[in-house]
């Protein structure tokens, strides 16, 4: 059966975090645009319980904060139970309860959760890691490596199970020192991935081939950061769309995007983990030991 990786992004722009490095802090949607956002992702579920011909993992990429509305949470938990779903899961700040994955399938459900010092207290977001863990659910934790922030990132760290990962973005107009980079380096030994853009202009790119972005109307895109449609998912036009492709962008420098560029082989180094960014094989003994996180 051939894979398909969609990345799904609805109307919801609203966020109850008001970070200020994120142009959605705070926002508001009206109730017409969660009624349409509602609407919208009831019609994808239905389309991926459809669509059997075709491994599918899902990776909900919200504007804003998804969990806080149950839709999002019944959705994860109807995918996570299909036999052709290999993986469903969503970016999210951790704020909301945690108990309704309990209904999920724990080897399908996952989340990509990032901690925002500032906006939730280190203890509270330890206390819905440790909720994942007693539920048996897949997840990862990310920082944005901002200078403010590598104190919390190193505490957190400390804190987490040695088995949990922890990822560093860089931070969108910061230049890092080498110091810096290093010190990053040593909490996520991925971070150079994420600390300077990828060249990618004419690179071969899984995105428009095995993996696609798709619009809450169901418009098909090669990724989120190539505007140009490709298709359809409703009207099943993609399908014929699927083949190997170049990437027309000068630079990609988001996790979600060049993590399918060829070259760079990040499949390779996350295979079941892509969606939500675990690594398959990563230095844990190392971190234990230089961080005391326990087991």
């Amino acid at each position: 059966m051939t894979d398909l990786y969609v990345l799904y992004r609805g109307p919801l722009a609203s966020c109850n975090y008001d970070c200020p490095y994120c142009p959605f802090a705070k926002r508001v949607d009206p109730p017409e645009v969660l009624r349409a956002d509602r609407a919208a992702l009831e019609r994808f579920t239905g389309w991926v319980e459809a669509t059997t011909d075709r491994r599918l993992s899902v990776l909900f990429t919200p504007w804003g904060e998804g969990l806080t509305r149950s839709w999002y949470r019944d959705a994860i938990v109807r995918l996570s139970h299909l036999p052709h779903v290999a993986r469903v899961a969503i970016q999210t700040n951790l704020a909301a309860r945690t108990g309704w994955l309990a209904a999920a399938n724990p080897r399908v459900a996952a989340l990509w959760t990032t901690y925002h010092p500032g906006e939730a207290t280190r203890e509270r977001f330890l206390a819905r890691c440790r909720e994942l863990d007693l539920l048996g659910i897949r997840y990862s934790v990310g920082v944005v490596g901002l200078p403010d922030h590598h104190g919390e990132a190193v505490a957190l760290r400390s804190a987490l199970p040695a088995t949990v990962y922890l990822w560093v973005n860089a931070a969108d107009g910061h230049v890092y020192t080498t110091e810096e980079e290093r010190r990053w380096t040593a909490l996520d030994p991925r971070f150079g991935d994420s600390v300077r853009p990828h060249a990618s202009l004419g690179l071969p790119c899984h995105a428009g081939e095995t993996a696609i972005s798709v619009l809450g109307d169901g418009t098909v895109r090669r990724c989120h950061f190539i505007q140009e449609p490709i298709g359809n998912l409703y009207d099943g036009t993609w399908r014929a769309a699927l083949r190997p492709r170049a990437c027309t962008n000068a630079l990609c420098d988001c996790h979600i995007g060049y993590v399918h560029l060829k070259p760079l082989r990040l499949r390779d180094v996350y295979t079941e983990g892509l969606l939500e960014r675990i690594p398959a094989v990563w230095p844990i003994d190392r971190l234990h030991r230089r961080w005391g996180g326990s087991a």
